[in-house]
């Protein structure tokens, strides 16, 4: 009986093989392209969200917290001094509270008000434009605690830039210990299906 020695087909076979392989190889490699692309593009997103929770705690707290101890200050004179951010205040009890009392004698506030979670019953909300084509950001700030102290809320030994002017007159005055605030900030991309967001946990001292 004489054993077949054909070999016809073989090299079609290794062909089809290392066609394969390749096809593998470069579906692989598309598929990294493809991930690394959508990873740096979130990133990009994030990196934006955060920016725009810096900007957002810069805004509250050295332009929109000295204006909450101001007695008389309401929703409109809000609106006059912050045009074109769509802001929001919670101009409540809880708001007032949270102000001057610590976290166990917030009475007025609700377990949402007082919830850790800045979406939730901010005490502040507004817009922060985008640069175009990028859509804007809205961006919500929560006071979480409180330790009060002795600051001098009149605004009269208080610079803009936060610093102390050194009085004149010969009044003793006592050690200043200023009030500490946790406060949280969220800020998030206005696009449909975004998922990335930025929180900020932050200790304000006023």
């Amino acid at each position: 009986m004489a054993a077949l020695r054909c070999q016809r087909g073989a090299a079609l076979i290794t062909a089809l093989m290392l066609t394969t392989l390749s096809l593998v190889i470069a579906m692989a490699l598309l598929s990294t392209i493809i991930a690394g692309t959508q990873v740096a593009a979130s990133q990009k997103r994030y990196r934006s969200a955060l920016t725009s929770a810096h900007g957002g705690l810069d805004l509250f707290t050295s332009e929109i917290l000295p204006r909450l101890f101001q007695s008389g200050y309401g929703t409109s004179d809000f609106e006059r001094d912050f045009p074109g951010i769509d802001l929001k205040v919670a101009l409540d009890p809880c708001l007032q509270q949270k102000l001057t009392l610590p976290r166990a004698d917030w009475s007025a506030c609700s377990d949402v008000q007082a919830s850790p979670d800045p979406a939730q019953a901010p005490e502040t909300s507004f817009r922060l434009a985008g640069e175009p084509p990028a859509t804007g950001f809205n961006v919500s700030t929560k006071i979480i605690d409180t330790v009060p102290g002795n600051t001098d809320r009149s605004g009269y030994y208080l610079l803009d830039a936060g610093g102390a002017v050194a009085g004149q007159d010969d009044v003793i005055r006592p050690q200043h210990v200023p009030a500490m605030y946790n406060i949280y900030v969220q800020g998030v991309r206005e696009e449909e299906g975004t998922r990335e967001k930025a929180r900020l946990s932050v200790l304000y001292a006023y």
